[in-house]
């Protein structure tokens, strides 16, 4: 390994400029047309005029380099070595010229030869660091550090600074800081440098190429920017094709992908990362003879590349198929077992797979080794805090939470998931084999660690791997949390589809039957009909049925990220609807086969040329039948410039002039007036759920004129249509309390708790409701829960406990009725009931002695 202390210690060196500027002129020329010609991935012209330059000059270092890279790129090997055997006879000191080689020599199964040149690297450093002081042979030196295991920090404060301090312009400083930072999955450090870098190089192919990695994590849009800059500067650019098939393939566009990767393929005939792509594509097709063959042209030339394993590992796991990917990744770690990238991987598909021992064991290990990389960092971080969480068992499932949230709400979280498992695997017929284990993250971060290996949260609130499912408690979601219980119950729903196909699933399948079962499970729950679907539906924004698992990936806005569910539910109820409950169940099990999801289909429904015409028809019926009686022209600027009296005449019973009419009416304080909009909607679109909806405009008016029968009758409406509508819910207990309907306290007392269950007032409301109910098992843990809840009054729970108790266990309620007087000591009843329990001790509360 290069020892950092000493080659680092490049403090005395010349530039090697001295040989450079002894050159002849007339060299120059070809040598800047080859720097063009690579440049712009025309590899025959670079190498030719590369050659030429060597005719003139045999030792320009450069002139060598770029025949190798040429060479290389277009996949002619031999002829690459050839010409770095020849290059290390020529420069003999040269650094950049030997790790060019060390490349070649391993696309020439020479990996013995390859190790050599970066010990000569190393070695050429350790004694003459005076020779090595320009910006490109210190990112070489850099480079080889890396490679050889050196530390990654140190690289970048001692070399790769003192490269950009050399020259500060150089772009190649800012490729190799920005690679660095991408190996080590630090996507902001690798963003900003190359983004920098850009300002001062706005045309320069690698460093588009390099801000269009940095970004696939975050920002699609921008991702594709710039690689539409790299591929204007150079047609040939294969990273950038490959990292466009890549993308393809997340989106379920094969045969696109394919495409691409034939392209790539026509530049580099032996392109080891082409044809791991291409064993990706044969294994999603479930041919395994085509998977074995492209992984052995993938390897043909470099026999053991740790990368090629990884790459197709990675993108199967990428695709739910851990146990086909944590394979692959032993294989590469077979190959090389310090190849970090396919441990951290692997590590991650075994947490995926519940099997944690072995998967915290080997991220911790990847984290000692290489304490830079972020993804290791967050992981081991991240298993210091569930180390902290409660874990709460039954047959069925492993429940983790955070202590205080586990106490409020986890035996109601275990119970609402083993109503689900009852439920769905009995309707699919599917037993697993073993329990699930669901983690409810109280803080987003650790979600997205856990999730993803990084912080950040792309909007999700639960992800299922199969027998491991990931959510966001409550807690993270403050102050509008989303329905626990239905996300939950979606998530589920998704290890069963994923068991019952082994994982192999198209997204829009999987997610189609967890939204639709969501509304099985629960009128509230689930995507229905909005205005906003309707008009996108009529409006032809439908995707075709097969490329509806693109649409997940890259929407224009999230409206159409919830509409890319909403549709997939919508595919699935019209399959049940016209085909039966039975066809899914069959398309589900021959997708466990490995039949591809459009013969699957063809199977049990019909050819997907015909599916997705009929069900194209069936969904604009079901938009059209949305409030049929409603106009639902949409009004332009300039109409409403024009008069709205004039468009309301010339469109009567318009949805959106009626919701104008109430919104204004309100506005202006005219309650009564603003009843009759209002009214007119809920008549005309009874079932509008969605935000400023008629329900919550008319319940405001009543509100307003103090009308409470009013207000909870429109409310009443409303809560039996939404899932998440807390604020709707605890309204109308207060409302229900007030009148002493108990049984209206408790329904929306535990809609509360399904959505926010860590606020004492549905809790308390549910306590009084089961009291007046006579369900005293269920009051006594309500009470128990408010406290624990840090309630504004204590006293009241402890005093109801007692009270509750007084029968069932007397040492407790003695112990609650005198906590509540410690609370509150002037407290009458406590202290009548405490005078009660002193003088009814039963033999059963007294000791024993007294009792003989």
């Amino acid at each position: 390994m290069i020892g950092l202390a000493r080659p680092i210690q490049m403090k005395q060196i010349l530039f090697l400029g001295m040989v450079l500027a002894a050159m002849p002129r007339a060299a120059a020329e070809p040598l800047e047309e080859a720097r063009d010609a690579l440049a712009k991935g025309d590899y025959a012209k670079a190498a030719a005029q590369a050659a030429e330059a060597l005719e003139k000059n045999a030792v320009e270092e450069d002139a060598h380099v770029i025949a190798m890279r040429a060479l290389m790129a277009t996949g002619q090997y031999a002829k690459a070595n050839g010409v770095a055997t020849n290059a290390l006879k020529k420069v003999s000191g040269g650094v950049r010229v030997r790790l060019a080689a060390h490349e070649v020599f391993l696309y020439n199964q020479n990996n013995k030869r390859a190790a050599v040149m970066l010990e000569e690297i190393n070695r050429l450093a350790g004694y003459r660091a005076w020779a090595y002081r320009n910006a490109p042979d210190l990112v070489t030196l850099g480079r080889t550090a890396l490679k050889l295991g050196g530390d990654p920090k140190l690289v970048l404060e001692r070399v790769f600074d003192a490269a950009r301090k050399a020259d500060p312009k150089y772009p190649g400083t800012a490729l190799a800081i920005g690679a660095l930072a991408l190996d080590k999955n630090d996507y902001e450090l690798a963003g900003r440098t190359f983004q920098l870098a850009l300002k001062e190089h706005p045309k320069h192919a690698g460093l588009h190429f390099g801000a269009a990695r940095a970004f696939v994590p975050s920002n699609r849009k921008t991702m594709m920017g710039h690689l539409q800059q790299v591929l204007a500067g150079n047609t040939n650019h294969i990273p950038a094709r490959l990292l466009l098939a890549d993308g393809l393939i997340d989106r379920e566009a094969y045969s696109e992908a394919a495409e691409l990767l034939d392209s790539a393929l026509k530049v580099n005939p032996h392109h080891p990362k082409a044809w791991a792509y291409r064993a990706v594509l044969a294994h999603l097709k479930n041919d395994r003879a085509a998977e074995k063959a492209a992984r052995m042209r993938a390897l043909a030339h470099w026999t053991n590349n740790p990368a090629v394993d990884h790459l197709i590992g990675r993108k199967l796991s990428q695709k739910y198929r851990f146990a086909e990917g944590s394979a692959y990744q032993r294989q590469a770690l077979a190959f090389d077992p310090k190849h970090l990238p396919a441990r951290i991987q692997l590590a991650q598909d075994l947490l995926r797979l519940g099997l944690e021992k072995e998967g915290w064991a080997m991220a911790a290990q990847a984290h000692k080794d290489d304490g830079y990389d972020v993804t290791t960092f967050n992981l081991v971080t991240l298993k210091d805090t569930l180390d902290t969480y409660t874990t709460l068992t039954n047959r069925n499932f492993i429940l983790r939470m955070a202590p205080t949230e586990a106490a409020i709400y986890g035996p109601r979280a275990l119970k609402l998931l083993d109503r689900a498992h009852r439920a769905l695997c009995d309707k699919y017929g599917l037993e697993l084999s073993q329990p699930t284990t669901v983690e409810m993250f109280e803080d987003q971060k650790d979600f997205g660690v856990r999730t993803f290996g990084m912080p950040d949260n792309p909007g999700f609130l639960g992800v299922c791997f199969g027998c491991v499912i990931t959510a966001n408690s409550p807690a993270s979601q403050m102050p509008d949390p989303a329905n626990w219980e239905s996300v939950l119950w979606h998530e589920f729903c998704h290890t069963v589809t994923l068991a019952l196909t082994k994982n192999k699933m198209p997204r829009w399948l999987s997610e189609g039957i967890s939204v639709y079962e969501e509304r099985q499970a629960s009128p509230a729950w689930g995507q229905r009909m909005t205005p906003r679907y309707r008009e996108m539906i009529l409006g032809g924004e439908l995707t075709p049925i097969s490329r509806l698992s693109g649409a997940f990936l890259s929407p224009k806005t999230g409206v159409h990220m919830q509409f890319a569910y909403y549709q997939s539910s919508l595919v699935v109820e019209y399959i049940i609807d016209r085909f039966g409950q039975e066809a899914v169940r069959k398309v589900l099990r021959d997708l466990g086969t490995g039949v591809p999801i459009n013969t699957a289909i063809a199977r049990h429904t019909e050819p997907m040329a015909k599916l997705e015409p009929a069900f194209d028809a069936f969904a604009k019926k079901r938009a059209e039948a949305l409030a049929p009686k409603l106009n639902w022209t949409k009004p332009t600027p300039a109409d409403l410039k024009a008069g709205v009296a004039a468009f309301a005449k010339q469109h009567p019973k318009n949805f959106y002039i009626l919701t104008r009419e109430a919104r204004r009416l309100l506005k202006e304080r005219k309650w009564e007036e603003a009843k009759v909009p209002c009214r007119e909607l809920i008549r005309l679109f009874p079932h509008h759920r969605g935000g400023g909806n008629p329900y919550e405009m008319l319940a405001r008016a009543h509100r307003a004129l103090n009308e409470s029968q009013g207000e909870r009758a429109a409310l009443a409406a409303l809560a039996a249509m939404t899932d998440d509508n807390h604020a709707v819910y605890r309204r109308l207990m207060d409302l229900a309390a007030a009148t002493g309907d108990w049984t209206a306290v408790r329904v929306n007392a535990e809609r509360t708790l399904a959505v926010n269950p860590l606020m004492p007032q549905p809790h308390r409301q549910l306590a009084r409701a089961a009291e007046a109910l006579n369900e005293t098992g269920t009051a006594i843990t309500a009470w128990q829960t408010v406290l624990k809840l840090d309630p504004l009054d204590p006293a009241e729970a402890h005093f109801r406990l007692a009270r509750l108790l007084q029968a069932r266990d007397h040492t407790r309620a003695k112990r609650h009725v005198l906590m509540a007087l410690e609370e509150a000591p002037r407290f009458r009843e406590a202290h009548f009931l405490l005078l009660k329990l002193q003088q009814r001790r039963t033999p059963e509360s007294q000791p024993k002695k007294e009792q003989e």
